[in-house]
């Protein structure tokens, strides 16, 4: 295997455990957040159900509290109307007790309610710290699985390159391209050859050539000769 090959195909491993060592964690955090999320439902549920506990406590306080006055101030006017001689003292002593005897039924309310209100406003802090708390690692895990997707997709990207790049000898292709090299390289032989023959063949043809001398020249000596010949044979019949 070559050197190429072999550093392609450890690169592919790591990347295929990098994604194989991913996909778990990834799955557990979106399980986790999905799980936590429901924490945080019930936790909001719960936190809505005690607040509403702690606002009826309050508002019974403030009933209590409003009718524990009515009834002291009853009392008085009864007190008041038996001084003026409005209705008798014996009336006015018996309503104004029963009167007085209500006011402490709203007062003991009014204990009762104010011992249960600050027991839900102790819950109320509870669990709002816990539903700060889910909340808080809630958006950890989600940034955390933004990263873990985002290391997912650069290992996975890596992978496919590293694929590709070695599947580039695996599908012949580099020989192929050394069968195509060695082809042309035949091809460039072979037409230096041929030329080689053709510029032999033009030498000899040269060489043949060059031995039997330039042919015009002759040609042209044997005309300016017989030319001459005319001329004096003319100049003899004149």
């Amino acid at each position: 295997m070559s050197l190429f090959k072999r550093l392609f195909t450890i690169g592919k491993a790591e990347a295929n455990a990098v994604v194989d060592k991913l996909e778990d964690p990834i799955k557990m955090t979106e399980q986790g957040i999905r799980d936590m999320k429901k924490d945080l439902e019930s936790s909001l549920k719960a936190l809505a159900e005690v607040k509403a506990l702690e606002i009826s406590s309050r508002n019974e306080i403030s009933k209590e509290t409003e009718r524990a006055k009515d009834y002291e101030r009853k009392a008085i006017l009864l007190l008041q109307k038996a001084e003026s001689g409005q209705i008798t003292t014996e009336e006015a002593d018996r309503l104004a007790s029963i009167a007085l005897q209500k006011k402490t039924e709203s007062e003991t309310h009014i204990q009762r309610a104010s011992k249960e209100q600050l027991v839900f406003s102790q819950n109320v802090s509870k669990i709002e710290t816990n539903v700060k708390a889910l909340r808080s690692k809630i958006s950890s895990w989600e940034n955390e699985l933004k990263a873990l997707k985002a290391r997912v997709k650069v290992a996975s990207a890596t992978k496919n390159l590293n694929k590709q790049i070695s599947a580039i000898d695996s599908s012949n292709t580099i020989s192929l391209l050394e069968r195509m090299k060695e082809k042309v390289e035949q091809e460039e032989a072979l037409a230096e050859a041929y030329g080689d023959i053709a510029g032999e063949a033009k030498s000899i043809d040269d060489e043949i050539d060059n031995a039997i001398g330039d042919t015009s020249n002759t040609k042209a000596s044997d005309s300016l000769a017989a030319l001459k010949a005319k001329m004096a044979a003319n100049n003899k019949v004149d």
